[in-house]
């Protein structure tokens, strides 16, 4: 897979996940995608990140703004920062109460895309302590 390849599959799926569209962003992932989120462990499977997903759907409203994407010679490995832009809407267990709060952070992905040029590994970067002091703002 080209570089250029990789970059075009990194923003289709950030653009479905950007416009809810999970069908469209889970064809960009292999079937055994592993997902890596700070704190929470290892997901393997495209039925994992969907539900993930609905998981997460129910308490944030987001968006990633701001998208560098940066891929390795060949194309199998890719890097994304981005603005995590949204609204807190129902409160998760382990945070402050959800009252629609704005927030902003940082966050940041790597990327592996195997040789059918699908997306296979998912890690998630962001300061944890920072979403907490978004969300704690009134």
């Amino acid at each position: 897979m080209s570089e250029a390849e990789t970059r075009d599959l990194v923003a289709r799926a950030f653009a479905a996940l950007n416009s809810g569209d999970v069908e469209a962003l889970l064809s960009c992932l292999s079937e055994d995608v592993a997902l890596d989120l700070p704190g929470q462990g290892r997901e393997i499977g495209r039925d994992r990140v969907r539900w993930r997903l609905a998981g997460l759907s129910r308490h944030f409203r987001a968006a990633a703004a701001d998208l560098a994407v940066m891929t390795a010679p060949g194309g199998l490995r890719a890097a994304a920062e981005f603005t995590l832009r949204g609204t807190y809407n129902a409160t998760l267990a382990g945070l402050p109460p959800a009252g629609g709060q704005p927030f902003r952070i940082a966050a940041g992905i790597f990327l592996d895309v195997d040789d059918d040029g699908l997306i296979s590994r998912i890690t998630a970067c962001y300061d944890a302590s920072m979403l907490v002091s978004e969300l704690s703002k009134s």
